[in-house]
């Protein structure tokens, strides 16, 4: 018997929904909502399954980007996506690991939903404008521009890394090792004078309700002994799993130049419930 396309194409389809919302939980109710609709679909009609189910896809995570944005302004603090843990294979195709990175992440979140669903299909999934209008419900001439300027606005504030993934695990290992310790002056001698601590507790978990600017007061606010702290990979990273008083957090790191220049810590209860199990991502 045929495998149904929507199990085939499933790790791919939860991806593009990941990438789009920034929220593993979104993502799985985009795919229930997809499959409802594609258990009604007339199979012989559809002549390339895997572009029509991203298209599907797509539609509902714009719609759910759309009604989202209402209710992001009541969100408490500072808001991250969700981390994933990941197996380290991810980072072997270096330019998709960069992509669903936390950093990236972050910076897709500063895109207006149609911006951010046309950079997402053509750069990371790397689909014709031609498809992508019609997921997006667009004219192909439009989404090339929509395109452009997504691609301008991400390139401005995406972190420069240009560091192999060698020198990004040592970086990582270095600081989490501070952070175990709870040592100021080792946290100073890790991280870049402007390094940038973001945290999003959401109301749920203590955090910084602002962006942390600068590496003294970073580290004063990190220097805390008796941290239970591990390495994982998150979003196709290295990156920490860290507890305190049995509350959990989840830190990813942007490392240049052989220091931590930001810090995403992500104490948010419920951003927290894929770190059991690895997420298989896909494009």
């Amino acid at each position: 018997m045929t495998e149904d396309p929507f199990v085939a194409h499933r790790s791919l389809l939860f991806t593009v929904a990941y990438e789009m919302l920034g929220s593993a939980a979104d993502a799985e109710d985009v795919l229930q909502d997809s499959w409802l609709r594609w258990a009604d679909v007339d199979r012989a009609q559809v002549r390339d399954p895997r572009a029509y189910l991203v298209r599907t896809v797509t539609r509902q995570a714009l719609n759910r980007l759309r009604t989202r944005s209402r209710s992001r302004e009541d969100y408490v603090g500072e808001w991250l996506p969700e981390p994933l843990l990941t197996s380290p294979d991810v980072a072997e195709d270096i330019e998709f690991a960069e992509n669903v990175s936390i950093a990236m992440l972050t910076v897709l979140e500063t895109l207006g939903p149609t911006e951010r669903a046309v950079f997402v299909l053509h750069e990371v999934f790397e689909m014709p404008y031609g498809e992508i209008a019609e997921a997006v419900g667009k004219t192909a001439t439009a989404v090339r521009q929509i395109a452009r300027r997504a691609r301008e606005h991400v390139a401005a504030r995406r972190p420069r890394m240009q560091v192999s993934r060698s020198e990004q695990q040592v970086v990582v290992e270095r600081f989490l090792s501070a952070l175990r310790t709870g040592r100021l002056q080792e946290l100073l001698d890790v991280m870049a004078p402007d390094v940038v601590l973001i945290a999003d507790g959401g109301g749920f978990a203590a955090a910084a309700p602002t962006p942390v600017h600068g590496a003294e007061p970073v580290a004063r606010l990190l220097a805390r002994p008796g941290r239970t702290v591990s390495v994982v990979w998150l979003n196709g990273a290295p990156a920490g799993r860290v507890e305190i008083d049995g509350r959990l957090s989840a830190v990813s790191l942007v490392v240049e130049d052989g220091k931590v220049t930001r810090i995403h810590a992500v104490a948010n209860p419920q951003k927290l419930t894929r770190l059991t199990e690895p997420t298989e991502l896909a494009r």
